[in-house]
């Protein structure tokens, strides 16, 4: 039931308000939300009397819905009506005397989804109407620049058939067919949800298909869960181990896969699984996202919440270090190991934690003591390695070769054959051994969903690191029309741009390589240590926000993690010269040359995960440099930026700030 009450203009001019808020109450009563109906239905009323005050000269055209689901965020917009060919969404507060943020926010929320993941949605002016009953006035605000959702119009009780009919004068085109309120309303709805908000969802008891229904989401995390389940369902059968890899682009979906494996309704309640991972900030974020958001839903304080969380998500370090020096078996029979080719190898992990012995090693074996069946799901996002001391693909080959050989493997194509998805690695370099190997193209995940505008934006980073611009050019130009990207040389610009583009609760901000040292002398400091869960979580009011543009994350903050619009800064340590990439490393007081192939690759992989960072669109900045110092000559710079626009990325401009 996407809607409580739904009706064309015409009936709902002519019902009463009695009739109308019993379909409401008939309609809530079904969806489970008796708790609310006693403080709901006055609220209903006042809203169906303004409405068809505001409605009564506007004719018989229209459509009316109340309480309209928006799933990826689990809530309902008060109203949504369809006038001519315009949407509009109306957010009511009742007995309200401003026009505060969060409820401006609120309702941007609402219509960016609308605008953003339904369908009959799609190209159409979605616009968002905040009605503060009580306020002193109304206010007509003027439209966005490229494209982007029509601000917010803020209406009164008294005005808003005013505000209605300045929106039609604005934005309504006479050439635009009408919409259609059926095909529209069973119309398909397909979100993308963040990271963070498929997490809350899971963890909160929803169904991830209610909230991601994109078409490369559902090809990708269905097919994929249900591959991974199957695999489950075998192990379980036949009383046996296996590990499952899953392969995928970056973008793709793989931790929300992992996410939804081990908190999946069809595993057994004692057989839930853990999601592992060595990505401590990710492990941080999504920790504290989830203890805020449960607190806040149960009433209860952050910090039991945060002792139920652990449960579900866990650091793969700790996690192998409480278990391997003792006998214990762990209580999960299932375990999900996020960015499994970043395992530490023998050397890192005796340097860390005085355990001579691989991570993949020391993860099949605790597993491997459970009597009977374990399964091991593995995430493999290859070019994402930015550390030394990870293992990579062959380890996991090595050691189930060499010490697990009774293990099942169940494996993507692409790690056999290797692809741009795992970096050209494949599991057993060395020739496939004599191992149950089960391949099953359904474990490999396609099509990236981060950038939901640009689902073949990581192909297209590809090419542009391994220096194939006409690849480059042709992609961005038939694939990637729909996803800003810029290049400038003005830190300021790109800033204001990234200001402008703050609607709803959309998130923005500035990210560089951790080797960037140099953008120091632009108040661009990547060695500045940041509070990854304030960050990512806290608002626009909180200093230690992205919002702020004061902070900058690197590739270890953000990896697995996104936002949605980003800043880029480019620094010396990945530059253009000569045709060629070349790499650097900034020691001391000066720029040195890095000639080993695999810190060479770390670099190039530091790039690959901040150019596939943001959702909706990013900038990037190339500092104009400055001949005065030498650890910042313009030629350090300028060979990058050209190279960037042979790729085709056009160059930002000046452009209307928001509500000029």
């Amino acid at each position: 039931m996407r809607a409580f009450y739904s009706a064309s203009l015409t009936r709902f001019l002519v019902q009463d308000t009695a009739s109308i808020v019993g379909e409401l109450t008939q309609s809530a009563a079904q969806a489970g939300q008796y708790q609310q109906l006693h403080t709901q239905t006055d609220a209903w009323a006042s809203q169906i009397c303004i409405l068809q005050t505001a409605l009564v000269n506007f004719g018989s055209g229209g459509h009316l819905f109340f309480e309209y689901i928006i799933p990826r965020r689990g809530k309902r917009a008060d109203a949504i009506l369809l006038l001519r060919d315009l949407i509009f969404v109306i957010e009511f507060k009742i007995g309200s005397h401003t026009f505060s943020t969060s409820d401006i926010a609120q309702v941007e929320d609402y219509a960016l989804d609308l605008r953003d993941f339904h369908l009959a949605s799609r190209g159409r002016v979605v616009v968002p109407v905040l009605v503060a009953t009580n306020a002193r006035y109304a206010r007509v605000v003027p439209r966005l620049d490229e494209g982007q959702l029509p601000a917010t119009q803020l209406s009164n009780a008294e005005q808003l058939e005013q505000i209605l009919l300045c929106a039609i004068d604005r934005y309504s085109n006479s050439e635009n067919p009408p919409i259609d309120a059926t095909r529209w309303e069973h119309s398909e709805y397909r979100p993308t949800p963040t990271i963070i908000e498929i997490a809350q969802a899971l963890y909160a008891g929803q169904d991830v298909q209610e909230i991601s229904r994109s078409h490369a989401g559902a090809t990708n995390l269905t097919l994929t869960t249900q591959a991974v389940l199957r695999q489950i369902d075998q192990a379980k059968s036949a009383g046996e181990k296996v590990i499952c890899f899953v392969t995928g682009v970056p973008g793709a979906g793989k931790t929300l896969a992992g996410l939804n494996i081990v908190h999946n309704r069809e595993l057994d309640e004692e057989n839930l699984g853990v999601f592992l991972s060595g990505n401590g900030p990710l492990v941080k974020v999504l920790s504290e996202a989830l203890a805020r958001d449960y607190a806040e839903r149960e009433g209860v304080s952050r910090q039991e919440s945060r002792r139920r969380v652990r449960t579900f998500i866990q650091n793969v370090h700790h996690f192998l270090d409480h278990y391997f020096h003792s006998e214990e078996r762990p209580a999960d029979r299932v375990v999900v190991f996020d960015e499994a080719q970043r395992a530490w190898d023998a050397a890192q992990s005796e340097l860390k934690f005085n355990r001579p012995f691989s991570e993949p090693e020391m993860m099949l074996e605790i597993m491997d003591r459970h009597d009977g069946w374990a399964t091991v799901v593995a995430l493999i996002g290859g070019g994402q390695e930015i550390n030394r001391g990870e293992a990579g693909l062959s380890e996991w080959g090595r050691i189930l070769q060499d010490k697990f050989p009774h293990w099942r493997i169940a494996i993507s194509p692409a790690l056999l054959t290797g692809d741009h998805s795992t970096a050209s690695q494949v599991l057993f370099p060395y020739g496939q051994p004599n191992l149950a190997i089960t391949c099953d193209p359904d474990l490999h995940l396609a099509v990236s969903i981060r950038a939901y505008r640009a689902e073949r934006l990581s192909e297209f980073v590809g090419y542009l690191l391994d220096n194939q611009p006409q690849r480059c050019r042709d992609l961005l130009k038939t694939e990637l029309g729909d996803y800003p990207l810029y290049i400038t040389r003005d830190l300021s610009l790109a800033q204001a741009w990234l200001r402008a583009k703050k609607i709803g609760t959309r998130r923005y901000g500035m990210i560089a390589s951790s080797g960037a040292r140099r953008l120091k002398a632009y108040g661009y400091d990547v060695a500045r240590q940041i509070d990854v869960a304030n960050w990512f979580l806290n608002s626009e009011r909180d200093v230690r926000s992205s919002y702020y543009l004061e902070d900058i994350a690197t590739e270890f903050d953000i990896q697995g993690l996104e936002l949605d619009w980003l800043i880029i800064g480019w620094g010396g340590d990945f530059r253009y010269i000569d045709g060629a990439w070349d790499y650097r490393r900034f020691v001391g007081t000066e720029w040195t040359t890095v000639h080993q192939e695999s810190t060479q690759t770390y670099i190039k992989n530091k790039y690959r995960v901040l150019l596939t960072r943001a959702r909706e669109g990013l900038v990037i900045w190339i500092p104009p440099g400055d001949s005065g110092d030498w650890t910042r000559e313009p030629s350090i710079y300028d060979e990058t930026a050209a190279y960037l626009t042979q790729c085709g990325i056009p160059t930002l401009t000046a452009f209307p700030r928001r509500n000029e």
